[in-house]
């Protein structure tokens, strides 16, 4: 396959004397190079941008990608109320391909990349101060995910131990309806939008 830059002024991207070039040749499989994944997108954008400020260092670039899972994806540890328990657990958290020292995706026998399980990242308070959201070392129980209740609580909203994940038939008072939406959009605690200001995997090397 072939991944490439074109501008409708400067053609298909290079640096002036020739020598550089956004391009990419990758022979997709398990016996070749692999799967063109999220990293292989973000080094050829740092190797645009590189081209772009050393050689034009003039103009106002956008680059422009089409909506593909792999462009809008989030990074493995990005804030996300899915499956989100309300108590304490020590199993919840999302998982990420696991890597080898030389940074290429493990495979399993049958060819699927391993998967291993990884720390959601820490959000924020209404003051700007961090908010873990797993238990602290020290804490018995250490490492384990906090629970939407014990965030919640965390945020000042001391009832939250008291209101449901989930009524019969999605049928429940609201009052009584504790919600990753409520968490995540902060409904209930005036919290800063977390959710709204998660950035696809892309846009914290494509901001100058």
């Amino acid at each position: 396959m072939v991944a490439n830059f074109v501008s409708a002024d400067y053609g298909w991207l290079r640096s002036r004397d020739g020598k550089e070039s956004a391009r990419v040749l990758f022979k997709a499989g398990r016996a070749q190079d692999g799967y063109f994944t999220n990293q292989e997108i973000v080094t050829q954008a740092m190797k645009v941008m590189d081209i772009l400020q050393k050689d034009y260092p003039d103009g106002n670039h956008v680059l422009v990608f089409d909506n593909a899972m792999m462009h809008s994806k989030h990074t493995d540890d990005a804030l996300t109320a899915q499956k989100m328990p309300k108590n304490p657990s020590q199993m919840f958290g999302p998982t990420a391909s696991a890597k080898d020292a030389n940074g290429k995706f493990v495979l399993s026998p049958d060819g699927k990349q391993v998967k291993e399980k990884i720390c959601m990242a820490d959000t924020k308070l209404l003051n700007g101060d961090l908010q873990p959201l797993y238990f602290a070392d020290g804490h018995p129980k250490a490492g384990w995910f906090k629970g939407m209740a014990q965030i919640l609580v965390e945020c000042r909203y001391i009832n939250a131990p008291h209101l449901r994940m989930e009524c019969k038939d999605f049928k429940c008072p609201p009052d009584l309806m504790l919600t990753g939406r409520d968490l995540m959009e902060s409904r209930l605690h005036g919290q800063s939008k977390n959710i709204e200001d998660i950035m696809c995997f892309l846009s914290p090397y494509c901001r100058s």
